[in-house]
């Protein structure tokens, strides 16, 4: 799947880099543009593989690049105001030739949060592709003012995209990490997981040709419908056998002591394990509208029957009968992975919960808000003794 993709925000931009990385050394090619929008100077500068002219500043004239301060609305006023420059930018992406748009925001921050809706609203308008959100959540212990702005960005971010892939921070941070190995780390691992989707199906000279084909057909069609997705993978290393000339293939010198029940067993253990463990965004998988099944690895380990049988258990679990499966034959990893795209989800306990904080912690501000009005009041009065200068 050919994709143009959008950075908004620090976490946004961060992620960007990491798809770049994830391109060049897995050859994929699924990226075809990328930019990156923010309204800090600094986080910008700190993107280390996306050209400095695909970086854009915007907001210079309200914040003077230093950010928004967390402030979404503000972030949404900036990217509305700036959304020709935004637009210019993209105009250089080859759009003949992306499948999709893809726009990638932290929804805790201001910028991100603020300005991803705006740009997709833009972009919807003016093109036919689809257009996909993949929003990363803030973790519970940000606070308060970080879970409002994922609520409301959320609320909002969902309703312009055709789809919004959410990644939740609180499921994968590991303790006694310092903040920015933390987050380098699930940008690593949220962009293994994206890449293997995104790149599933695609073919490149003297690659292996899947028996069971996942195009960009097939994502499209999974995410279909709008709502919130996740994600589900899991691997397992394997011993990868040496690749065969096509003399031995045509002399139907095929054996490559991979024994078949092993191979089926793997697959469907691996499917069970990616459906069920860590997902991307915690939830519920039966009620899911559809899902997607691929199994990537060398081609010789890709069993057909147990991808079948993957697929049937997975139609079980979710309850769908739009469940599509294929294989992604892929060498040079060392491993076999099933990747599950849960697309449609509504059994969602974090986008509940993060929804009750947020109602809570805007009614508090609130009440903090007048409180702090009457206070100052009650400091500055001098029972009119006292006349201000003008």
């Amino acid at each position: 799947m050919k994709l143009a993709l959008i950075g908004v925000g620090q976490a946004g931009g961060k992620v960007v880099d990491e798809f770049l990385v994830y391109d060049a050394r897995t050859g994929a090619d699924i990226v075809r543009g990328a930019i990156a929008v923010n309204t800090a100077k600094a986080d910008l500068q700190g993107i280390d593989h996306l050209p400095t002219d695909r970086r854009i500043l915007i907001g210079q004239s309200r914040v003077k690049g230093h950010g928004v301060g967390a402030d979404n609305e503000l972030g949404a006023e900036v990217a509305e105001e700036d959304i020709d420059e935004i637009q210019g930018a993209l105009d250089s992406v080859p759009v003949h030739e992306i499948d999709a748009f893809l726009i990638v925001a932290g929804l805790g921050g201001g910028t991100g949060s603020g300005g991803a809706p705006v740009i997709a609203k833009n972009l919807k308008r003016i093109y036919t592709e689809p257009v996909y959100g993949l929003g990363i959540l803030p973790g519970s212990d940000e606070g308060g003012i970080y879970t409002l702005n994922a609520a409301r960005s959320l609320k909002t971010f969902v309703d312009e995209v055709d789809n919004l892939m959410l990644f939740d921070n609180d499921a994968w941070r590991s303790s006694g990490e310092s903040v920015g190995e933390g987050f380098d780390a699930i940008n690593e691992e949220l962009v293994q997981r994206f890449g293997v989707l995104f790149s599933a199906g695609e073919i490149t000279e003297g690659s292996d040709v899947a028996e069971s084909v996942v195009d960009s057909s097939e994502i499209i069609n999974t995410l279909k419908g709008g709502g919130i997705s996740s994600l589900g993978y899991a691997d397992v290393e394997v011993d990868e056998p040496e690749r065969k000339g096509l003399l031995s293939r045509l002399r139907g010198n095929t054996d490559n002591g991979i024994d078949s029940t092993e191979a089926t067993n793997r697959i469907t253990s691996l499917v069970r394990k990616a459906t069920l463990g860590r997902l991307t965004l915690p939830c519920e998988v039966s009620g899911t509208e559809r899902a997607l099944l691929v199994v990537a690895g060398p081609p010789e380990y890709l069993n057909r029957k147990g991808i079948e049988h993957g697929r049937k258990w997975l139609e079980e679990q979710t309850g769908s009968m739009e469940v599509r499966g294929g294989d992604y034959p892929r060498r040079g990893e060392g491993t076999v992975a099933a990747l599950v795209l849960l697309g449609g989800v509504t059994n969602v306990p974090r986008v509940k919960e993060l929804q009750q904080v947020a109602i809570e912690a805007q009614q508090n501000l609130g009440e903090i808000t007048d409180e702090s009005e009457d206070r100052f009041s009650e400091l500055m009065d001098s029972d009119e003794e006292l006349e201000s200068l003008f």
